[in-house]
């Protein structure tokens, strides 16, 4: 059965702020407190779903998280209105209030793990979300991001849900942001790749030593056997953890696969000898092309600062591939002469496509983070709900959408502004509607 791959972005919310919360990840940290551009950042995140969908891709959205967090804040003792709420907990605890604040659920590279059917046991596609446990302001989404989900992939007789894993950090899960799939064909069975920083119950294993690393092997087998996924059809590979120490907080920042390439640094991977070789192994089809990016043509530095491997590959009607890259790519003059060669090689990958979302670049997320990627059937498509696909009606509706509840510009300070907190909600109520989501905010309950 034909399978075709969807992109599913994260829309940037209305309350999108730089506050500074990832540590361990360069760009997020040097932009703290900056001001940010809510209306700006979700209009660049709509236009490079529409370009995808202009390029023949099925493209979808999924609705952020509401923020700030009213409830996590209530849980943690603040009380009273709303505004008093919002009052005390920036006074009292500035650093929690901000976490609860963050417009960290854009980047939905980090929502789930997702297994597409023909990977799986009882031939549906899985989701679980990511338990995000490593940061507190992101193990606040896994609970809506669940609902989301099962808001835009309802049908269960073809999707299935799992509850993401414990809150802990022996099962720290960041989702699809370490997880790669590789396959000669969507529809055909698939090497699911997991990519991991440390192993949680063995101390004495290689760790990073500065930075925490976020995905443990016990967290991605874990997954795996959720999905119904078969031991030949996975493989678990060890991040490099010196880069996590140098910055490369998630393996999306240093490599990124689609269909039979995987493109990644060759510092990427611990023992990346023994890794390649059991890739290679496991592979099914023997047109697999690895293209490894050596130190002398881009430096770990140069790839974190211009997110060349954040970029998304993509497979056009034609069957070439085409890279998706932020502006900062072009703007690197190593990383911008090294896409440049790499078209003119033979290898699948015939086109670089620019965009600009320097608003997500900015909080340390490129254009892979904002995607959540779903290979699927015809029949999966038209079970999804229509309302969450990017058409030219819905493109037009988000955009009218934004314009209409998005401020021009937000400083952290204005997060406590009861104003922003009624703005918001009153936006994410009529988005539910525009999605047809239903029910999915605890303030809609």
């Amino acid at each position: 059965m034909k399978q075709f791959e969807a992109n599913f972005d994260g829309l940037v919310g209305p309350t999108h702020n730089y506050a500074g919360l990832s540590y361990g990840n360069v760009a997020s940290l040097n932009n703290a407190s900056a001001s940010s551009s809510p209306k700006q950042a979700a209009k660049q995140g709509l236009k490079k779903m529409k370009a995808l969908a202009d390029l023949g891709m099925v493209q979808g959205v999924l609705a952020p998280q509401e923020r700030p967090d009213i409830a996590s804040l209530r849980r943690l003792g603040f009380s009273g209105t709303d505004a008093n709420v919002l009052a005390m907990a920036a006074k009292q605890a500035p650093a929690i209030f901000q976490a609860c604040c963050s417009a960290s659920s854009m980047w939905t590279a980090n929502a789930a793990t997702v297994s597409p059917s023909a990977d799986t046991s009882d031939g549906k596609i899985h989701f679980t979300p990511a338990n995000l446990t490593n940061k507190y302001h992101r193990s606040l989404e896994p609970q809506v991001t669940g609902k989301i989900l099962q808001a835009t992939f309802a049908n269960k007789e073809y999707f299935a849900h799992h509850a993401h894993l414990p809150d802990n950090e022996h099962f720290g899960d960041e989702g699809a942001a370490n997880h790669t799939r590789l396959c000669s064909d969507y529809g055909k069975t698939g090497l699911e790749m997991f990519v991991y920083g440390r192993h949680a119950f063995d101390t004495s294993k290689p760790a990073p030593k500065k930075f925490p690393a976020r995905q443990t092997l016990e967290a991605s087998q874990a997954v795996a056997r959720l999905h119904g996924l078969k031991d030949d059809n996975v493989v678990y590979v060890q991040q490099n953890p010196d880069l996590i120490d140098q910055g490369v907080f998630h393996n999306d920042v240093i490599a990124v696969g689609n269909q039979n390439v995987l493109f990644y640094h060759e510092q990427a991977f611990y023992q990346s000898s023994q890794a390649i070789a059991e890739i290679k192994q496991k592979f099914v089809g023997d047109d697999l092309h690895l293209i490894c990016v050596k130190t002398e043509e881009v430096s770990v530095q140069d790839a974190i600062k211009s997110y060349l491997f954040n970029t998304q590959i993509i497979t056009l009607a034609n069957g070439d591939m085409a890279i998706i890259a932020p502006t900062d790519c072009k703007e690197n003059s190593a990383v911008s002469t090294y896409l440049t060669n790499l078209v003119a090689q033979n290898t699948p990958i015939k086109h670089v496509y620019y965009h600009d979302v320097k608003e997500s670049m900015r909080n340390g997320g490129g254009p892979a983070c904002l995607r959540l990627r779903v290979a699927m059937t015809n029949k999966e498509h038209a079970a999804v709900n229509q309302s969450t696909l990017i058409n030219d009606n819905q493109f037009e509706r988000l955009n009218t959408w934004v314009d209409n509840h998005y401020r021009d510009t937000l400083h952290v300070k204005d997060l406590c502004d009861p104003q922003l907190l009624i703005e918001s909600r009153t936006a994410l109520d009529e988005l539910t509607q525009l999605l047809s989501l239903g029910s999915v905010y605890p303030f809609q309950q």
